[in-house]
């Protein structure tokens, strides 16, 4: 038989074989009972793409704070621990093969996370662990609690292997005032050597990078790679869109995509969901157009910057 045509037996598994191969992803995050953000968005982005989700919620709200008030609480570290502690009693943190982390509430939240993340690396060195420093955004400035930046700086960013800051938040985290792409690069391998392997930065609107388009940048020790795309004219743009970019990164990438690949995808996605979300609207349209999801409809090329 031709190895290069396998046989209808052999060419695809079956659905539950394919399920079975996958890891299991960690979601440690927001939640809100109304609206598409944190684990609301991201659980389901992953789900869609075919991974079984543990999910951890680091906040409870009626809904996103976009909508204005809201209600609801930010969950102690402790709570945060006890669900971790009765998953790993279960079996289940031993099936992690990956973790996904968002907005914390609390520092001490974050600790708890970094500890589950520790534990789980003893079991499989190869787990990776994405964290989106999620801190604040140009024109809305910091909205987290003030010791979540030092944290993130600090403890969290080193004991990542893929961090996903907007420009805002990584221009927190390196304190530098970024001039144009080719100073973005630079500095992104400079924090890499502070411990994370991928470096994605969203929303670059460095001088160098065409008014009417935002830049989406990857760095690691392959390359770095630029996916720019059209500024979509929509106010007030939707909350969530940095969730559902990291979750569906993280998913390509799980996936065994390279990272171009994998930044093509994530930010065709996005961009395809962002243009699909009607005027006013607080949130991205992900029930309604999740077929983005799986095969987004616009499609833009990474470029090797560097």
């Amino acid at each position: 038989m031709n190895s290069a045509a396998p046989s209808a037996l052999t060419s695809a598994a079956s659905p539950a074989t394919a399920q079975a191969s996958r890891p299991v992803i960690l979601s440690i995050q927001s939640h809100v009972a109304w609206g598409y953000v944190g684990n609301s968005a991201a659980v389901f982005a992953l789900q869609r793409l075919g991974f079984e989700v543990l999910q951890v919620h680091t906040v409870l709200f009626s809904n996103h704070t976009g909508y204005g008030q809201f209600r609801g609480q930010i969950l102690s570290a402790e709570h945060i621990r006890e669900i971790l502690a009765g998953l790993r009693e279960r079996g289940a943190l031993q099936k992690v093969g990956a973790v996904l982390s968002g907005y914390l509430g609390n520092a001490d939240t974050g600790a708890a996370i970094l500890d589950a993340v520790n534990d789980i690396r003893q079991a499989n060195p190869q787990l990776r662990y994405l964290c989106d420093p999620v801190m604040g955004d140009v024109g809305r400035g910091l909205f987290v609690n003030p010791a979540i930046p030092d944290f993130l700086r600090d403890q969290a960013i080193p004991f990542a292997n893929i961090i996903t800051p907007n420009q805002f938040e990584f221009e927190l985290l390196s304190g530098t005032k970024l001039a144009s792409t080719e100073e973005a690069v630079a500095v992104a391998r400079q924090m890499r050597g502070r411990g994370p392997d991928t470096i994605v930065i969203t929303s670059l609107a460095t001088p160098d990078i065409a008014a009417d388009q935002l830049g989406t940048l990857a760095v690691n020790g392959q390359g770095a790679w630029l996916v720019t795309t059209p500024r979509i004219d929509l106010h007030p743009l939707p909350n969530g869109m940095g969730d559902v970019f990291a979750a569906t990164l993280l998913g390509r990438l799980m996936d065994g995509r390279a990272l171009p690949e994998a930044l093509e995808l994530a930010t065709a996605t996005l961009y395809s969901l962002v243009q699909g979300t009607q005027a006013g609207s607080r949130d991205l349209p992900l029930v309604a157009a999740q077929a983005q999801l799986i095969e987004p409809a616009a499609r833009f090329a990474a470029r090797q910057v560097a």
